[in-house]
């Protein structure tokens, strides 16, 4: 098989549309908890231990010389990024639970008894026929 033919097969099957919207939502995701954590977690966490702003923390390493800029260990925005993931973490976890229930309740429906076959039922009919017949 070509590998036209075979990248034309996996384009129109959906995976590569799937797989788009995947990462745009998931972008766009990213973003929405970026925003929830920088702009409403973290300022009351940094009010409860003393009025600190995560995202300026920072070890100077070396410091500024003229117009050298100093170079800085911003471990700050390392927790910042860690609880964002956090979060993100616990969101796909939700997500992926609630679908496992759904297709767990899916799968627990009982299926309906299957409709006997023509043979069957005149073996049946055989049978109570000849129950009676005694």
């Amino acid at each position: 098989m070509s590998m036209l033919k075979e990248f034309k097969e996996f384009a129109i099957k959906g995976n590569v549309i799937d797989l788009a919207v995947g990462v745009i939502v998931g972008a766009a995701f990213g973003k929405i908890v970026s925003s929830f954590v920088a702009d409403i977690v973290m300022p009351p966490i940094g009010v409860m231990v003393g009025g600190v702003d995560f995202s300026k923390l920072a070890v100077t390493l070396k410091d500024k010389v003229g117009d050298v800029p100093a170079v800085t260990l911003n471990y700050g925005n390392f927790l910042q990024a860690m609880v964002d993931f956090t979060i993100v973490a616990f969101a796909i976890f939700m997500a992926v639970k609630l679908i496992n229930s759904l297709k767990k309740a899916e799968a627990a429906a009982p299926e309906a008894a299957p409709v006997p076959t023509n043979e069957e039922i005149l073996l049946r009919e055989i049978r109570d026929l000849l129950k009676n017949k005694n």
